[in-house]
């Protein structure tokens, strides 16, 4: 791990001079990790997790995180950016700063990031999670293939709508397609639905509709994760399709904004609703039957297995570059017939009761 040596080069020569050579104790300096570590890390360390944004999907992984800084004895940072991608530069900056012993990040432009990311590279162990940014110099990457988890959406959709006897209208919202998990959600879904073969390569440009005999995909609405945008962007839509068919969210913000506006609307059991992530008021939705399914990450696993792969490798209990590239944690479709023990387990483990599941997140 790349890390700044000068203050502990510092303390050892202090502990050279004033010490017998028999007295290995005598030292003021801050307390090692064990040797058997084979760690230079001194104190305890301290790891960051940056996410690319504010969302209940995230309070889910800062649970994750901070319970495996608990399981490690590391001290763990968790810094979600307000304002987009110059709040996380802000952040990572000042990480580099700090001189932390590993960081975490989801990008929120990672093509246009990749010198920045190169910076946090040279400074610590640089890992990313949920949304990659493979250009760069990043040991790893935990998530999932969000090409794959926006193909099985589309599947969601097909099953959603089969009794559905015209063509199928479908709108997609999302936060901001710069981010390659974005993207790929998005692609995956549109090459499902268009009965493609599979190739997380391809990119339909948004501004155009897509289509075929059985559906048809009217657009992509971006909100720059602003859920009022969001929620207003999907009234705009009822207006302008009263008859749309299908709407689908792939942030976690984004269905609960489209069950908002359908039933301000009195539309809430005309439009088939297909979700992402496992906000409570689309878990709630599954379980009433407005929303038909979602697909979920695993959060928590985000944040546990960063801090986890980050915090053993600061106190040389295995090697970053023991891992594989990719660390999978798969998605997953959530449907009637399986939330409620998903949704009990996800309140196990973020140590959330009932009174709470029912509260809207901080977006």
């Amino acid at each position: 791990m790349k890390r700044f040596f000068c203050f502990t080069l510092l303390m050892l020569s202090a502990v050279i001079v004033g010490c017998d050579s028999g007295d290995d104790n005598s030292s003021n300096a801050a307390p090692e990790i064990p040797d058997d570590t084979g760690s230079n890390v001194v104190g305890t360390p301290t790891v960051a997790y940056v996410t690319n944004g504010i969302a209940s999907f995230w309070d889910i992984a800062e649970a994750g995180a901070q319970q495996a800084g608990k399981d490690l004895k590391v001290d763990v940072q968790v810094h979600m950016p307000v304002d987009g991608v110059q709040d996380q530069k802000r952040m990572l900056e000042d990480l580099i700063t700090q001189q932390v012993d590993g960081v975490a990040v989801s990008p929120i432009d990672s093509d246009n990031q990749i010198d920045l990311l190169n910076l946090v590279a040279d400074a610590t162990t640089l890992i990313t999670h949920d949304s990659d940014a493979a250009d760069s110099n990043r040991e790893l990457y935990i998530g999932m293939s969000n090409y794959d988890a926006g193909w099985m959406c589309g599947e969601l959709i097909e099953e959603a709508t089969a009794d559905v006897a015209d063509q199928v209208s479908i709108m997609i919202f999302v936060g901001r397609l710069e981010q390659v998990n974005a993207r790929q959600r998005r692609q995956g879904l549109i090459d499902y639905l268009m009965k493609r073969e599979k190739d997380d390569q391809r990119y339909d440009k948004p501004g155009q509709v897509i289509e075929n005999d059985r559906f048809s995909i009217l657009g992509t609405r971006t909100d720059d994760f602003d859920a009022n945008k969001c929620k207003s962007y999907v009234e705009d839509t009822l207006t302008a399709y009263p008859d749309i068919t299908c709407m689908v969210g792939l942030f976690a913000y984004n269905p609960p904004q489209i069950l908002e506006a359908l039933t301000s609307a009195d539309k809430l059991n005309e439009v088939h609703v297909i979700g992402f992530d496992e906000d409570a008021q689309t878990l709630q939705a599954i379980v009433d039957g407005t929303c038909y399914g979602t697909v979920v990450q695993n959060p928590y696993q985000y944040g546990y297995q960063s801090v986890k792969v980050l915090a053993e490798h600061a106190t040389g209990v295995k090697d970053i570059s023991d891992h594989e590239d990719f660390i999978d944690i798969p998605a997953r479709k959530i449907m009637n017939n399986n939330v409620q023990e998903f949704w009990d387990e996800l309140k196990k483990l973020t140590g959330e009761n009932d009174a709470d599941a029912g509260s809207d997140s901080a977006e």
